[in-house]
């Protein structure tokens, strides 16, 4: 095991239990995305490897104090099944397993539980349900903080002086620098140049970089607040769900 090991399911229970006893790993994050088309040329995993990679870069910025949870790879996309490979779930069932994820992290004591998410389609369920998980739990569990963001929209600031388009765009610039830089294994070249929609060419790696810096550090500013006992209400960002495009 890694002397700073962050993702929770890498642990044994007797690490778990031991960190938790030494008051470590009390907050904790859950990343959420979707396996589903990314226009020809990004990998379907791109949104939950984006999230779960900023919820680790964050969680190594303030480790021992927060940890990883296993991320819900599946999300809500139905409005991209029409492109072959798209995995999606039903928004009842999604949030189902989810809210069971929250709970099982504070039935175990962790006081704060951030749902970093990946993948737009999952914004509007998650908007139209967190205030009513908030309120369980501030019955149930009056310490446990739970939150939901996009990390892209605790950076959103950061980000858009640094985009032509939109952010974060389904599989356009944002994403696919996002890509360039840390998953260019990811990014099939000769198809982004082929196919009809150009904005992805706008992308670089160099402002990859930049994009993910911004989201790492954002997201880790935000946990310290979390843990300073701020952000105990529902902050509802632009959404970056729109009318889907078929492409």
């Amino acid at each position: 095991m890694s002397e700073q090991e962050v993702m929770l399911a890498k642990l044994t229970r007797r690490e778990f239990r031991e960190a938790l006893e030494r008051g470590e790993f009390q907050t904790a994050i859950i990343p959420t995305g979707s396996n589903e088309q990314h226009l020809e040329h990004l990998a379907m995993e791109h949104d939950i490897i984006s999230a779960t990679y900023v919820a680790q870069e964050a969680a190594k910025r303030l480790y021992p104090r927060v940890i990883v949870s296993v991320p819900m790879a599946i999300g809500i996309s139905e409005h991209h099944m029409v492109h072959k490979g798209t995995m999606t779930a039903k928004p009842g069932s999604w949030l189902a397993v989810l809210f069971d994820a929250v709970e099982s992290l504070v039935r175990h004591g962790v006081k704060n539980v951030l749902i970093l998410n990946g993948h737009g389609g999952n914004e509007a369920p998650m908007y139209g349900i967190i205030r009513q998980w908030q309120l369980y739990f501030g019955s149930t569990a009056p310490e446990a903080n739970v939150q939901f963001h996009s990390y892209w929209n605790l950076s959103r600031a950061e980000a858009e002086p640094h985009c032509k388009g939109r952010v974060p765009g389904h599989a356009q610039e944002y994403e696919t620098a996002f890509a360039l830089a840390l998953f260019p294994e990811n990014v099939r070249h000769e198809a982004m140049r082929e196919q009809e929609d150009k904005q992805p060419l706008d992308a670089t790696a160099e402002q990859g970089h930049v994009l993910a810096e911004a989201a790492v550090s954002k997201t880790a500013e935000f946990l310290e607040e979390m843990m300073a006992g701020g952000h105990r209400e529902v902050q509802r960002h632009v959404l970056s769900a729109e009318i889907p495009q078929k492409r």
